[in-house]
């Protein structure tokens, strides 16, 4: 039994708060003994005070950060999941106010892109277009969502300062988190014992993913309903991972590429003139339209296809892409996008294009080739999410530990196999008339594409019985479209219209 894992025991049976650690007495053989201890508590509570503006009115809030043990069937911690809960200060009834429950992705991200810089109170120090100055820091988030809801951000294991009990796992332990069923089930346990733990029961429940946090709201949904008997008014889905899409791969999922190729070439302005000079709300219904009705049907022939129409589908798809004719029929109309971020621009500067956000620019060692060297979007936020992360973590939030915040946890290999998410998703929907879905993507995220994330809606509910309570927003900038300010404001705006929305307002859950 590791030392760390003594540690945290010790710290669970006695339930000393973060600040209150008592040192371990010094090893025989050791000189120097620091102050500070690598061990974190796995039951504790830190709570400080704050005021925001938000849409012009100030607010006062409580922010409440520490861990929340996830517990086995025998009553035992099996990990000690970090979150931070904020809620408005003087509420009359705390019963009728809503409650948002946060996740990242990844699999293996921290919930710090959506705490920091998306519907949280407080908001990192970016320009108005997404990228890092110095200092680094926070600044407060005029457009939180924090004035219509109380919301927490969830850690699961291994990420942020969570961590598994022990950290050292066997396969067979692993296999209790890192998978796409077994993050469902302990995450759904974990968030009945928090809304016991601070008595919201009563109220309004959404939930909120991005990227592969779509894949796990929507299996939460019906987890929640199922396993928890917790129901649910929304689900807010922010550039969503379809792993029926993403890992499957053939003609639909390659296809669903090109209305992205579209609008990132647009943002280069490496299109031809006809479509460069159309707003590019104007253009992006024809490329879909195309994308539907002709490049699905033409990719799904193979082989079979004549070599007329490939010529004409190859003229079109550079069309709508920016890129030569010759370069996609030499991949037989299949074109990857790590070889569009990689060439779109080959000939204009030979910049590279960011994956999850198009909008930015890297360049290589190489100027010809299949894909970039780096990802320069994602460089781009990691050189500020995380000095930010940790100043306001433990000088505004005052959670002191020698602990790692990990942006990105050790979670692999994580299992992909039977995810029936997207039909939970419609389960959940079918059983509990109050629950509705909104879905937000930028049409420059070439990850998680803007239209997949349309593919996806359509796909859940194929009946279209249900497709009134689907609601789909698109935003001009990328995986993280709150980077952008404008888009910041409009994407709150959106989720704030959504609650309200769907608030059940005194009215019966019946069809």
């Amino acid at each position: 039994m590791n030392k760390l894992y003594l540690g945290i025991l010790l710290l669970f049976s006695f339930q000393f708060p973060l600040q209150a650690q008592k040192k371990d007495p010094p090893e025989p053989k050791a000189e120097l003994q620091s102050e500070h201890q690598r061990k974190i508590p796995i039951d504790t509570t830190i709570t400080t005070q704050h005021s925001v503006t938000i849409n012009g009115t100030p607010i006062e809030y409580t922010a409440i950060t520490g861990m929340q043990p996830a517990w086995d069937e025998n009553g035992q911690p099996i990990a000690a999941l970090q979150y931070t809960y904020y809620t408005r200060n003087n509420v009359k009834d705390r019963a009728a106010r809503p409650l948002l429950i946060s996740f990242n992705g990844g699999p293996g991200s921290a919930s710090v892109w959506m705490h920091l810089a998306y519907t949280g109170p407080r908001a990192l120090k970016i320009d108005d277009e997404g990228y890092p100055v110095q200092p680094y820091g926070v600044q407060d988030n005029p457009f939180s969502v924090l004035d219509v809801t109380d919301i927490v951000y969830v850690n699961p294991a291994n990420t942020g300062y969570s961590r598994t009990i022990p950290e050292e796992l066997d396969e067979k332990d692993r296999k209790k988190f890192f998978g796409i069923n077994s993050d469902i089930k302990y995450l759904a346990e974990w968030l009945n014992t928090f809304v016991t733990r601070n008595n919201r029961w009563r109220s309004p429940k959404y939930i909120i993913g991005e990227s592969y946090g779509g894949t796990r709201v929507m299996g939460l949904s019906l987890a929640l309903q199922e396993q928890q008997w917790m129901y649910l008014n929304g689900v807010i889905m922010v550039s969503p991972a379809d792993y029926k899409i993403l890992r499957n791969g053939g003609p639909v999922s390659d296809a669903l590429n090109l209305p992205y190729f579209t609008a990132a070439a647009w943002y280069h302005k490496a299109l031809p003139a006809e479509l460069q000079n159309k707003d590019l709300l104007k253009i992006l219904p024809e490329s879909e339209e195309y994308t539907l009705n002709t490049l699905i049907p033409a990719l799904a022939k193979g082989w079979n296809i004549t070599d007329t129409d490939k010529n004409a589908v190859a003229e079109k798809m550079a069309y709508y892409s920016g890129l030569s004719k010759e370069a996609i029929l030499d991949q037989n109309l299949v074109v990857p996008p790590s070889y569009f971020w990689k060439n779109l621009l080959k000939d204009k500067g030979a910049y590279t294009l960011g994956r999850l956000d198009s909008r930015y620019l890297g360049f290589d060692r190489q100027v010809a080739g299949m894909d970039p060297d780096y990802n320069p979007e994602l460089t781009s936020w990691l050189h500020s999410f995380t000095p930010a992360i940790n100043y306001y973590m433990q000088e505004e939030l005052n959670f002191k530990t020698d602990i790692k915040y990990n942006m990105f946890g050790p979670v692999h290999p994580w299992d992909n196999e039977n995810d029936t998410t997207r039909d939970d998703l419609r389960q959940a929907m079918a059983q509990n008339p109050y629950l509705n879905v909104l879905v937000q993507s930028g049409y420059y995220d070439g990850a998680v594409t803007y239209f997949g994330a349309k593919y996806t809606m359509w796909q859940v509910d194929p009946s279209g019985r249900m497709k009134d309570r689907f609601e789909f927003k698109g935003y001009r900038s990328g995986h993280m479209m709150y980077l952008r300010r404008d888009d910041l404001e409009k994407s709150n705006n959106d989720i704030r219209a959504f609650i309200e929305r769907t608030l059940a307002k005194g009215e019966s859950a019946k069809y």
